[in-house]
């Protein structure tokens, strides 16, 4: 006789082996919130709530998918996937598409990618194969080709130009060499040298892009123009005050002063009907996500381990670190989602790829050979 329920354990332990729940939990909380808000955001139609609802679903299975592969099989797919990244971004640069003025896109014909975002989970997994390799003699040398491994897709995708995504992938592979033991008097010298030449860099930028840092230092010279998001957005977060005005009660966002309000600007959204209170609860949340993602780092049982879950981690970081800067005016515009909250399917699946990671790190470390 078959034994269905000892079946459907059985069946459901498999399903799950591999799901980390306090980062799920954690990370479900954070979506919640955000599904609520891109509700309240575009509160005069349903269909991009029901859209990001789909976009959830497939950013969940995708990590379900990830999670099952051990740290080995992630290791192996290290150069094929920096490879092909470099290769898509030099196609960009030659026969992408320009959608409001920047060269981000590639067509295919049935459809178009962006390439950078792709590069948001190769440059982390390839720098932390790398270190991985030479982990017995790693000397000067290796962290120099490290940070040429890391130059050239930022470079590539700062030409499009896309400085958001630049600075999420530059910070990505950062956290690795970090992470490796890029010693601090280099760190300190890197610093200095780029203060140095801070005055030369000014005239690589973009017109637009000098813009918005004049605008950032004082926004009140173009209050209809680049200094119209930071403007409306500090207003929105200013009148929520300490509790907010309510659910689905935010006049900026419902007289739409908010401008990208369910996209990169959806903290303002949410500021203004939660407040400071609502704020010190998303941000606990955050925390919470980020110390999840560096206690599977450092229980890690490789260097590759230990230096890809730390990268993920801290890039989930400083993807809410930029976004609730740049809202809150502290920062420039830079056009980076707020993670997990924002809407849109392409970065939903990039941010849920490392949160699969972190789980198949969990999950298989005691699979992982010393």
């Amino acid at each position: 006789m078959i034994d269905i329920p000892g079946t459907l354990r059985r069946g459901w332990r498999e399903l799950v082996a591999h799901i980390d729940f306090p980062l799920l939990l954690i990370t479900m909380a954070i979506m919640a919130v955000g599904l609520a808000t891109v509700y309240s955001a575009t509160f005069d139609g349903n269909e991009r709530i029901f859209s990001q609802a789909g976009n959830m679903g497939v950013a969940l299975v995708i990590m379900w998918f990830v999670s099952r592969l051990p740290p080995q099989k992630l290791m192996s797919f290290a150069i094929p996937l920096y490879l092909l990244g470099l290769i898509l971004l030099i196609a960009v640069f030659l026969f992408g598409i320009k959608v409001n003025g920047a060269k981000r896109w590639l067509p295919l014909g049935f459809t178009r990618i962006q390439p950078s975002e792709m590069m948001k989970i190769a440059m982390p997994l390839m720098l932390a194969w790398y270190f991985q390799k030479f982990e017995a003699t790693l000397g000067f040398k290796h962290f120099f080709v490290a940070c040429l491994l890391l130059i050239v897709p930022f470079a590539l995708i700062a030409k499009q130009p896309d400085l958001g995504t630049a600075l999420l992938v530059g910070g990505a592979g950062f956290f690795v060499i970090f992470f490796a033991g890029l010693p601090w008097k280099v760190i300190v010298g890197l610093g200095a040298a780029g203060a140095a030449a801070a005055p030369m860099l000014w005239n690589v930028l973009h017109d637009y892009q000098r813009k918005r840092i004049l605008t950032l230092i004082d926004p009140t010279t173009d209050p209809l123009g680049a200094g119209y998001h930071i403007i409306q957005s500090t207003i929105a977060i200013g009148s929520g005050g300490t509790f907010g005005k309510g659910f689905l009660n935010g006049t900026q966002t419902h007289l739409e002063f908010i401008p990208e309000k369910h996209t990169d600007f959806i903290f303002a959204v949410y500021s203004e009907e939660w407040g400071l209170l609502g704020n010190a609860v998303l941000v606990f949340l955050y925390t919470l996500l980020i110390a999840r993602g560096l206690i599977i780092a450092s229980s890690a049982p490789t260097l590759f381990s230990r230096l890809l879950a730390g990268a993920v981690t801290l890039g989930f970081f400083t993807y809410a670190f930029i976004n609730m800067g740049m809202v809150s005016g502290i920062l420039p515009v830079v056009g980076v989602p707020l993670p997990f909250m924002s809407y849109g399917g392409t970065a939903l699946v990039t941010l849920f790829v490392g949160i699969g990671i972190l789980m198949s790190i969990h999950t298989h470390r005691m699979l992982v050979k010393k």
